[in-house]
């Protein structure tokens, strides 16, 4: 798991795009600025989305881990 603690957890290795885009987007839209989202996801689609949808709306993303089972969790900073 990340090293760096974070104020919200959110797991959507169950879904699948668009779903990880929609989860993802209304998780960050409910924290504050400033605050921490680690998103745990697999496959390779959200993988590549999850990351830059969330750059492209403006929020940074700090960390990622690959998980001995497979598994990334990414660490995102609400901008």
């Amino acid at each position: 798991m990340l090293e760096q603690t974070y104020n919200h957890y959110l797991d959507i290795t169950a879904e699948t795009c668009p779903m990880t885009y929609v989860r993802t987007r209304l998780a960050l839209d409910r924290i504050a600025t400033g605050e921490t989202l680690a998103v745990r996801l697999s496959g390779a689609e959200p993988e590549l989305n999850v990351p830059r949808n969330a750059l492209q709306q403006g929020h940074q993303v700090l960390a990622t881990d690959r998980g001995a089972d497979g598994t990334l969790t990414i660490l995102i900073r609400k901008g």
